[in-house]
């Protein structure tokens, strides 16, 4: 197959009952597109059929290309990988579940030919999503942009398409602890959205569950931002300041109201819990910045890969000196 031109990125992790429906309406893209195209699936640590289809459909069409990681590292490490290996001048991240919907990427493409260097997908609505959740990435990302340094644009996902040169510095980017969107941002270049209705899962379990969502949140907050740690430093002043008025009525009520009761056990007890909730949460804001440190100095590869599989050319090693460190095995 000659140099792809389009790569299209797509990380799955236990998504037998998608991945012929997203075969099926890829392929109608791949078709209509001016170039030849790449579909990298990247299997994150399945435990299901799912790595198993992904041989066949390397079997059945040239264009389709795999890497099967050793265990589950997580979304972000899986579309790193992906983007790590994609070959192609235009890059596209989409997810498995179908919410991304294929359809809009020869849109993006047109964007990508008026010279921008990163086309997101913006939602406008989210069908059948809990009030909760539509509350909860609402809030999110209005938050986030609050306080970071960093516009990271609201109600997006990693759905987009990215121009090589971007690819070329996300995969210099040396960050363990990876947000792949606020990434892109923090990069610059041209940047513009496309509106689109999210639509609801195709089948299967929802992967991204309440407790991993909140883990990217925090992720996305500590990468971006030091706010937290000012709020640290705001809480001690705070207490130090509340510490300096009880002092202060403890003095005035021993002068003033020698036996009032608010002077005794009680109001030490208050005070004792007080300044342990804001010691605690301090070390624990600390914790977060001292443990994606230690991450960072451990300098371990992102990733481990038990196969790859379609390429027909040798994976572009210049652009992840990772891969170097980290391939497993090997099978074309």
């Amino acid at each position: 197959m000659a140099s792809p031109i389009y790569s299209f990125v797509v990380p799955i992790y236990n998504e037998e009952q998608t991945i012929q429906e997203l075969y099926r309406r890829l392929s109608v893209v791949m078709d209509e597109m001016d170039g030849p195209v790449e579909l990298v699936l990247v299997n994150d640590g399945s435990r299901d059929t799912s790595l198993s289809q992904m041989r066949n459909l390397a079997q059945e069409d040239k264009r389709v290309c795999y890497l099967s990681l050793a265990r589950n590292f997580g979304h972000q490490v899986a579309v790193t990988a992906g983007l790590n290996f994609a070959r192609g001048e235009a890059i596209v991240v989409l997810d498995a579940d179908l919410q991304d919907p294929p359809e809009l990427i020869p849109e993006m493409v047109k964007q990508w030919r008026q010279g921008y260097h990163v086309i997101y997908a913006q939602r406008v609505r989210r069908r059948q999503e809990s009030w909760f959740k539509r509350s909860c990435a609402f809030i999110f990302y209005r938050l986030l942009n609050r306080l970071t340094d960093v516009k990271i644009p609201n109600d997006t996902g990693d759905f987009c398409l990215m121009d090589r040169q971007i690819v070329d510095l996300l995969n210099r980017l040396p960050e363990r602890n990876r947000y792949i969107r606020g990434l892109r941002a923090w990069l610059g270049f041209r940047q513009t959205a496309i509106p689109f209705e999210r639509d609801p899962r195709f089948a299967g379990d929802v992967k991204y569950t309440f407790h991993k969502s909140l883990a990217l949140a925090i992720d996305s907050l500590v990468s971006f931002s030091k706010v937290p740690l000012r709020i640290a430093i705001y809480l001690g002043l705070f207490s130090a300041l509340i510490a300096l008025v009880m002092a202060l009525l403890v003095l005035y009520w021993r002068i003033a109201q020698p036996n009032s009761p608010v002077t005794g056990f009680a109001t030490i007890l208050i005070a004792i819990f007080f300044l342990g909730a804001v010691q605690l949460v301090s070390i624990g804001i600390l914790g977060e910045y001292t443990g994606r440190i230690y991450e960072e100095v451990k300098n371990r590869p992102l990733y481990t890969l038990s196969e790859v599989g379609g390429f027909s050319t040798r994976p572009a090693e210049r652009r992840s000196q990772d891969y170097m460190n980290i391939q497993s095995a090997e099978s074309n």
